[in-house]
Formats: structure tokens, sequence, C-alpha cells
């Protein structure tokens, strides 16, 4: 066996990584590939959504379309991490113009019951149809030659999972740059011990593991950062580093009573558990997003 056939057999081909930071929602969104095959996945891109106009754009997805083309990347999975509460998933777009297919984990099977309930939406179907995998805590996948697992990573969402591709992670709303801490855990269905534990497997993977976030909303106005290693979270997170598991749930939990909803969570899941597709358009040829009323009244109000 040569040198690089056993590297890819331990798994410890080194992909490409491409982050595209969405200003508008403070989102990265990656393209990952196998420089020796240019086999790749898209991960958490975003379709861009203007509130107070009620408009959407594929802009951050066309760039990452152009990217994708530019570089010669066979493209073989759209995947997300988690149904995302802050931003509109672009994976049903990007399948609609590629034909790979979409995945994400198979808890989200739970957050579909959980939101369809919310929102009343009898039409939708609560069992990850909308998606052509749901992938299992510890499921393999191949990227070309890289060797790619699923970590079921909750507490932020009951659906979170991490994506390790060789030696890369990508954690998304489970832990931010070490500046920046860890994500919150008030969502319905969300639980801070869980998010402690999750991170805590994350946290066991080799040190010089690269992770990469989701969001990074720029602590004290620096420039956008997404990557670190397991030793630098380790050594430096302002939520976890020193921390023991009951210090860990007493600062998220009493964080977490001081946080507004995010602006978009009541607009963005009712499309994210849809696959990342938009609702389908009445009969007058509109599509009209739900805004439950009056069901998060213990959420404190922005002032």
């Amino acid at each position: 066996m040569t040198l690089d056939e056993s590297k890819i057999a331990a798994g410890k081909v080194c992909p490409v990584v491409k982050a595209f930071f969405d200003t508008r929602t403070s989102s990265v969104q990656y393209v990952v590939n196998d420089p020796e095959t240019r086999k790749g996945v898209i991960i958490d891109p975003v379709l861009d959504f203007e509130e107070k106009a009620g408009s959407t754009s594929t802009e951050n997805a066309d760039a990452i379309l152009d990217y994708v083309r530019e570089s010669g990347i066979e493209l073989e999975w759209i995947l997300d991490t988690h149904p995302h509460a802050d931003h509109f998933s672009a994976a049903g777009y990007l399948k609609q113009k590629t034909g790979a297919p979409i995945a994400i984990g198979e808890k989200v099977v739970a957050v579909q019951k959980l939101w369809k309930k919310i929102y009343n939406l009898r039409d939708v179907p609560a069992d990850g149809s909308q998606w052509d995998r749901l992938f299992t805590d510890g499921e393999s996948f191949s990227i070309g030659n890289l060797k790619a697992r699923v970590m079921l990573c909750p507490g932020h969402t009951p659906a979170s999972i991490t994506y390790v591709i060789g030696d890369t992670a990508f954690v998304h709303d489970t832990l931010f740059m070490p500046d920046g801490g860890s994500a919150r855990a008030d969502f319905p269905g969300g639980d801070a011990r869980e998010l402690w534990e999750s991170i805590q497997k994350i946290l066991s993977l080799p040190d010089e593991t690269r992770l990469f976030t989701g969001h990074d909303y720029q602590p004290d106005g620096r420039e956008p950062r997404w990557e670190s290693t397991v030793a630098e979270q380790k050594r430096e997170n302002k939520h976890v580093a020193g921390k023991t598991a009951e210090d860990y749930v007493q600062l998220r939990e009493e964080r977490d009573r001081t946080l507004t909803m995010p602006k978009l969570i009541l607009q963005s899941l009712q499309v994210n558990i849809r696959g990342g597709r938009l609702p389908e358009p009445e009969d007058n040829d509109v599509r009209y997003l739900r805004i439950p009323l009056d069901q998060f009244t213990d959420m404190p109000w922005e002032s």
C-alpha cells in the first residue's frame, strides 16, 4: 500500500474547504471537495431573504454554483447540519439546479413534527421525505476518496449533526469561534445539557481536527472568522474552557433567558422543514409564509 493509499484508508485525505460568508445573516456556507477526485459537497447553503419586502433571491447560492463550476467540482451531495432558525436553506434550489441529492440527519423528523404543529401545516409530511437521505448517528459515506461520517450533536436543536470529513468537522450551531462561545439551547426541543455533551463529543476528536462553524457574529467588530481547531477550542472557548458540565448549563441557561428570538426564525423554519423549499403558490400564484401569533410569549422583546 502506498503512502497516499494508506492515508485514504485511514480517512486522512485533507479536503479543500471554501467558505462563503453571508453578511446579512452572519452565516458561513461551505464547499468541501476531495483534491484527488474533485468530487465535493455543499454544506448549509443560504437562500437570501429580505424580510421587510418579503423578497427572496439566489445570490448566495449562485455564487456557490459559480465556484463549483469554475473549480471543476463534481457535486455529490447538498448537506444541511440541521433545520436552520436564522436563514432559509438553499438546498431545494441547489438540487433543482444541479440534480445533486439533499441530506440531513434523521432526527429532523422530530423538528418537523414540532413545528408542523406550531404552524398548523396539515399538508406537510413530517416523515423526512423532503430529503433524499436521512443520515443516522455514526453513519459513514464517501466524497471521492474522502471518508466522512455523521455525529449526532443535539442541544441547539434535536436534529443537529456534525459532518466529520477527513481532518475537518463542520459543527455549525454547536460551537462558535472561541471568542464567540457556543450556540443557544432555548429553542423548542433544545437542551443545554445535551449541547454540553455534544460539545464534548466534538472536542474528543483529535486536537488537530479543523473545526468549521456555521456562524460568526464578529465579537468586538473583528473580521469574520470560521476556522479553529479542537485544541484551540479546548484551550480558549469562553463558554467551555475550564468549565464543568454544571458551570456550562448554568451559564448557557442564564444567557439564553436574556436573548430575543432570532429575527427570521418564524419565517425560516416553515421553509427549512420542507427541505429548503418555499411554500407552494396559492390560487393567485403567490406564495405565503405563516406567522403564528402569541406562541412564544415568554421570550424577551427587543428594546
